[in-house]
């Protein structure tokens, strides 16, 4: 299953929405200005994602894991290197990085995670015209193979997987990351659907 042009230039179009409201509510949480870039959308079956995350996330990484269900359902997550991950949270927290994962960094982690999945996936749900609900998000820090290990989604086999080069810009520093949104076949085509349906009343307003 492939996306055409017009289709990956409306998923771009719709996250690049969920990224200017992630932004601003980051913003408005830190007192700083944060940009998130427009965001690079790939699209992959889900057993091709690990070597395509290995390629740019090495080691151990910080991961913000959220499952969302209705309609369309899956899991999203928000993923960072370590040496990301710290530079974030001392930028966010505007302190020294320590070189390590505090409780405080946890929780400031999450919290971006948070803010950045809830908008994405927010902006699909409201603009798509479908119901999604939320799980609490969770922090894990393990490998990429270990994490995407760890996913399934309602038990379908095939699944697809939105990839999305993520970079936060704040001060004079830039912190790269991805965002991953695993679905199954059924929600991926739904996802499609729906979006065909939002591009052509796009056209009529």
């Amino acid at each position: 299953m492939e996306l055409t042009v017009a289709q990956l230039e409306a998923l771009t179009e719709l996250i690049n929405i969920g990224y200017g409201r992630a932004a601003a509510a980051l913003s408005e949480l830190t007192g700083r200005r944060i940009v998130l870039d427009v965001p690079k959308v790939a699209v992959f079956p889900i057993a091709k994602v690990n070597a395509a995350l290995s390629e740019v996330l090495h080691g151990e990484v910080a991961s913000v894991h959220k499952v969302f269900s209705g309609p369309v359902s899956g899991n999203a997550l928000l993923l960072l290197d370590q040496e990301a991950a710290m530079l974030l949270n001392s930028l966010l927290l505007d302190q020294p990085p320590t070189g390590r994962l505090d409780a405080t960094a946890r929780e400031a982690l999450i919290e971006v995670g948070n803010i950045v999945l809830n908008a994405c996936l927010g902006v699909f749900g409201n603009l798509l015209q479908v119901q999604v609900t939320f799980a609490v998000p969770r922090l894990q820090l393990e490998s990429v193979g270990s994490v995407l290990g760890s996913i399934s989604v309602q038990e379908e086999e095939l699944q697809y997987a939105l990839m999305v080069h993520t970079r936060f810009r704040l001060k004079d520093s830039d912190v790269s990351g991805y965002l991953v949104i695993v679905l199954g076949i059924a929600s991926f085509a739904r996802l499609l659907s729906e979006l065909e349906r939002w591009e052509n009343r796009q056209i009529t307003v």
